[in-house]
């Protein structure tokens, strides 16, 4: 089985993050300047929470919040779900789908190693896939 550490390794783990008192205004300009959907909610080294997109459509937009005004931390989902980097990437499809989330920050031993996503996981998965055809094609050619 793959795992989490697998998918990581193949990709930049970049972490970005924000404070709980960070404004929604200001989450969303480093979102759109990084061009990310989610971003991290930490206390120094903790994980708090995390801030999506879904996030800002639902508990400021349409309850008629500012996003100026609005603090992170009246918004976030404090306490999310998160795999290690031992988790299977069949592990993190399950969460994503039984859960209805698209965002899955990776926690070793109390310490963020990074965040992958639905889009992550599904590039993660057709390339293992192209790879194991290709095994197979040379293989059953060979």
């Amino acid at each position: 089985m793959k795992t989490v550490k697998q998918l990581l390794d193949t990709k930049t783990p970049n972490i970005f993050s924000v404070t709980e008192n960070t404004s929604v205004l200001d989450a969303l300009k480093i979102m759109t300047e990084k061009n990310i959907s989610a971003l991290l909610i930490m206390d120094g080294a903790t994980l708090q929470g995390i801030f999506t997109e879904r996030d800002y459509a639902r508990k400021v937009v349409l309850q008629g919040k500012s996003s100026k005004d609005t603090v992170i931390k009246e918004i976030m989902t404090s306490n999310p779900i998160s795999v290690s980097l031992s988790s299977t990437i069949d592990q993190c499809m399950e969460f994503m789908t039984e859960k209805h989330f698209r965002h899955l920050p990776i926690v070793e031993k109390g310490e963020v190693k990074g965040m992958v996503s639905i889009g992550d996981v599904v590039k993660f998965i057709i390339a293992d896939q192209k790879q194991t055809i290709s095994q197979l094609e040379n293989y059953i050619s060979g």
